[in-house]
C-alpha cells in the first residue's frame, strides 16, 4: 500500500533516517527526520498560483512542539497544545532564516513548512532534526528550492568541538563551566547560511572555528538528502517571474541623480521624506497602468540597493556620512527612573532602549513546561518595539516572532555573565523598550540590559555590549563590511550578523545571509570589525558604570541559609503551620528549596534578622550555656515550659525564675511571653533544664 522510501547514515554518535511515501502523502513534499529516538515530520505544500498582493515571498514555517512525543500532557488548565511556546517560536525562525534565501528573488508563491515533533528521547534536541527535514521535505517538493540546507549543533568543552551534544549537557550552561559553546549553524555545501549561538567569553578565533567545523560536519546530511532527492524527487514546478529589466533601467534613468541625493541626508526621517519624495517623482512620470505596475515597487527597491551599495564599494562610505567602520555616538545614562530598582538608557545614533531590571524572589521565577520536562528560569529579558520607536502608527498586541527572537539573542548574550544563585539569590527580570530604531535594537538591548542590571547592583561577571555588522557582496566577489549597521543597511545589504561580548570575548553570534552564503575570509573581517567596535562600546558604557552600583531601596534583600534536609519538616511545621507563624511574626517572604536551601526576603532589614534568627533557632543544636529567647507556652505548679527551638520546650523550675522566693510562676509569667533563658543541661532523654536566673546573673540585671 505504502510506497516508502527511506535513507541512513550513522551520524552525530546515532542514526539519522529520512523516510518518505508513508504519512502525509497529500502534501508536495513530506519527511520523517529520526535522530536516535527523537522523530521530526516536515510536510510542505505550496499554492500554485503567485500571490497577487504579496511584494515579499511569503513563506510560513510553524515548528510544534507535541506533548505526547515525550510522554508528557501539557500543564495548565487546557490539556492540549495551545499558543506557540517560545522554544517552537524560536525554532520556527531558525528554519525559516537560511531557507528563504535560497528561493529565486521576485518568487511569489505561498509555502507552508509545518514541522511536528512526533517522538522526543530528551537527548537529541528537535530542531536540528526540524531543521533537516524542513530541507529534505523542501527538496523533494518540487519547489524551486537551491538546497538542500544540512545543519549541526556545535558544542565546546575542554578545547574540543563536539557534534550534537546530548541536551543534558547544553540545558544550563552557567552549571557547566566546561562547556562553553551552544551554536547552531546551517548552510548549503558551498555556503553558511545561518549561525545562531550563545558561548561563554570564547575568542573570535573559536568562534570562527565552530561554524567552520558545524559546516564540515553537516555535508553527510547534505549528501543523504540529495540522494533522497534523485530518487523520489518531483519535477520542479514552472513559474514565470517577472521580467521586470525595462522597468527597472526606467526607474533607474528617472531617478538615480535624486535619489542619491535623498540618500546624502544623514537624518533617518529626513531621509526617508527625501526618499519618498523621490518615488512620488517617478511615479508620477510613469504614464498610464504602469503606475500601478506590480513590479515598480521592486524595481523602486533595486534603485535604492544601487545607490546604497555603490556608495559603500565605490566610495567607502555610509548613508549617513560615516566610513564603513564607524560606530555611530553614543549616550550612555543609569538611573534614569527613581523608584525601579535599576535602570538605563542606551542611546546609540538613532538607536536607543530604555531597559529597565526588577529583581524579585524565587516564586518569581518563570516556570518552563518544556518536553524534556519542567524547569525554574530566575533570568527573563523581555523586549518591546512599540511603532513609534520607527515614527509609525500600528496595532499593538502580544509579542510576535520578532520580539521573541530579538529578546532571546539579547538574553543569550547576557546569559555567560550572569552570576550565580549562590552569589546573588534573585530573580531578575529585565525589560527592554526600544523607544527609537534605526539599526540594531537588540544590540542596543544587550548594551542596556548590561547597564541596567549593574544599576541594579547585580554583580555580573563582566559588561556586555554587542552590535551589527553588515555586508555588501558583488558576484564578482568583490564586499564591504560595514560596522553598527544603519535599518537600511540592513533591509538593503547582504547580511546580518550580530556580535556581543565582553572584552574577554563573544557570549552570542547571531548571522543571516541573504545571498547563497559568505566565505571564511568574510566572516573572519566581521568578526575583527566587530571586536573592536566592541571595546569602544565597553569603554564608552564604563565611563558611566563600570561595576555594580547601590542596591535600591525598593528593591527585595535576600538572606540565604542552609539547613539539613531532615530539619525542613520543622521549619514548615504541620500543615505549614511553624513557616506561616514565622512570616506573620517577621513580615519577611520564604522560599524553601528541597536541598534544604532557605531564602528570606523582604526590602526591610530588621524582618530579615527576625525570620533569620527564628528559624535559626529551629535548626540550631541546643548548646549547654547558652543563652536563648523564648516564648512561654505551659505554666505549672511547678515552672513554665518555654519553647526555644522548634519543638523543643525546656523547663525552667519556679526556683530558676528569679532570685528572690516566687509563690506561683504565674506571679512572674504568663503564657505566650518572651524570656530569655539559660540551657543548664540536657539529659539522656534531650530534656531541657533552663534558667532564667542564671540570665539575670550572667547580665548583672537581677529581678
Amino acid at each position: 500500500m505504502f510506497n516508502v522510501t527511506r535513507k541512513s547514515i550513522r551520524w552525530a554518535n546515532s542514526t539519522l533516517t529520512l523516510e518518505t511515501g508513508k504519512i502525509a502523502r497529500q502534501a508536495d513534499g513530506c519527511v520523517v527526520a529520526t535522530l536516535g529516538e527523537t522523530t521530526v515530520m516536515a510536510a510542505v505544500t505550496f499554492d500554485r498560483s503567485p500571490s497577487e498582493t504579496a511584494d515579499f515571498f511569503p513563506l510560513t514555517v510553524h515548528y510544534q512542539e507535541r506533548y505526547y512525543s515525550s510522554g508528557k500532557i501539557p500543564g495548565g488548565f487546557f490539556k492540549r497544545e495551545a499558543r506557540p511556546s517560545e522554544t517552537s517560536t524560536l525554532t520556527s525562525r531558525l528554519i525559516d532564516r537560511p531557507v528563504r534565501p535560497l528561493f529565486p528573488e521576485g518568487f511569489r508563491h505561498s509555502v507552508d513548512v509545518i514541522c511536528n515533533v512526533l517522538s522526543h528521547d530528551c537527548e537529541n534536541n528537535p530542531d536540528i532534526v526540524a531543521m533537516i527535514a524542513a530541507s529534505a521535505a523542501l527538496s523533494i517538493s518540487g519547489l524551486p528550492f537551491k538546497g538542500p540546507i544540512g545543519a549541526a549543533r556545535v558544542g565546546f568543552r575542554n578545547g574540543r568541538y563536539s557534534l550534537c551534544p546530548h541536551m543534558s549537557l547544553l540545558n544550563d550552561l552557567n552549571n557547566t563551566p566546561d562547556q562553553r559553546l551552544d551554536l547552531v549553524v546551517a548552510g548549503t555545501r558551498d555556503a553558511v547560511m545561518m549561525v545562531e549561538s550563545e558561548a561563554y567569553e570564547l575568542s573570535e578565533k573559536d568562534m570562527l572555528g565552530a561554524i567552520s567545523f558545524g559546516h564540515e560536519k553537516m555535508k553527510p546530511v547534505i549528501s543523504l538528502i540529495d540522494e533522497l532527492k534523485q530518487e523520489v524527487g518531483k519535477p520542479t514546478f514552472e513559474f514565470e517571474l517577472p521580467d521586470n529589466a525595462e522597468l527597472i533601467d526606467q526607474v533607474r534613468e528617472l531617478g538615480l541623480v535624486e535619489m542619491r541625493q535623498a540618500y546624502s541626508v544623514t537624518d533617518k526621517v529626513g531621509r526617508q521624506r527625501a526618499i519618498a519624495e523621490v518615488r512620488d517623482d517617478i511615479a508620477s512620470q510613469l504614464n498610464g497602468d504602469e503606475q500601478d505596475a506590480p513590479g515598480l515597487g521592486a524595481a523602486m527597491k533595486k534603485l535604492e540597493a544601487h545607490v546604497l551599495r555603490n556608495l559603500a564599494l565605490v566610495e567607502g562610505k555610509r548613508v549617513d556620512g560615516r566610513d564603513l567602520s564607524h560606530v555611530r555616538d553614543i549616550e550612555c545614562e543609569v538611573g534614569v527612573l527613581s523608584r525601579t530598582h535599576g535602570s538605563a538608557l542606551f542611546t546609540r545614533g538613532e538607536t536607543q532602549a530604555l531597559v529597565v531590571t526588577t529583581l524579585g524572589t524565587g516564586e518569581d521565577e518563570q516556570i518552563v513546561d518544556a518536553l524534556h520536562g519542567n524547569f525554574r528560569e530566575p533570568f527573563l529579558l523581555h523586549y518591546n518595539f512599540p511603532p513609534y520607536c520607527v515614527g509609525e502608527t500600528g496595532r499593538m498586541g502580544p509579542p510576535g516572532r520578532r520580539e521573541t527572537g530579538h529578546g532571546k539573542l539579547a538574553w543569550r548574550a547576557l546569559r555567560a555573565v550572569m552570576p550565580h544563585s549562590s552569589q546573588f539569590p534573585y530573580t531578575i527580570r529585565v525589560v527592554s523598550e526600544i523607544t527609537e530604531s534605526n539599526g540594531s535594537s537588540s544590540m542596543a538591548t544587550v548594551c542596556g540590559a548590561s547597564l541596567s542590571m549593574m544599576d541594579a547592583a547585580v554583580p555580573l561577571k563582566a559588561p556586555v555590549a554587542g552590535l551589527a555588522m553588515g555586508l555588501i557582496l558583488e558576484p564578482d566577489g568583490q564586499y564591504a563590511v560595514l560596522t553598527d549597521i544603519l535599518g537600511a543597511e540592513d533591509h538593503l545589504g547582504d547580511m546580518d550578523f550580530k556580535v556581543a561580548g565582553t572584552s574577554r570575548g563573544v557570549t552570542s553570534l547571531q548571522m543571516d545571509i541573504k545571498v547563497a552564503g559568505i566565505t571564511v575570509e568574510i566572516m573572519e573581517t566581521a568578526l575583527g570589525q566587530a571586536r573592536s567596535a566592541r571595546l569602544h562600546i565597553l569603554r564608552k558604557m564604563a565611563t558611566v558604570q563600570s561595576s555594580a552600583g547601590e542596591f535600591s531601596e525598593y528593591a527585595p534583600r535576600i538572606k540565604t541559609m542552609k539547613i539539613p534536609v531532615d530539619k525542613i519538616r520543622e521549619v514548615i511545621g504541620s500543615g505549614g503551620k511553624v513557616i506561616r507563624e514565622i512570616v506573620e511574626y517577621s513580615g519577611a517572604k520564604i522560599d524553601i528549596e528541597d536541598d534544604g536551601t532557605i531564602k528570606i526576603a523582604s526590602p526591610d532589614s530588621s524582618a530579615l534578622d527576625k525570620a533569620f534568627e527564628r528559624i535559626q533557632g529551629i535548626v540550631a543544636e541546643p548548646e549547654v550555656g547558652k543563652i536563648y529567647t523564648g516564648r512561654v507556652v505551659r505554666i505549672m505548679d511547678f515552672g513554665a515550659f518555654v519553647n526555644i527551638m522548634g519543638k523543643r520546650d525546656g523547663l525552667v523550675h519556679i526556683s530558676q525564675i528569679c532570685d528572690r522566693r516566687v509563690r506561683h510562676p504565674s506571679d512572674e509569667l504568663r503564657e505566650g511571653q518572651m524570656v530569655k533563658v539559660k540551657l543548664v543541661k540536657t539529659d539522656d532523654r534531650g530534656k531541657m533544664q533552663l534558667s532564667m536566673k542564671r540570665v539575670d546573673q550572667a547580665t548583672g540585671r537581677p529581678r
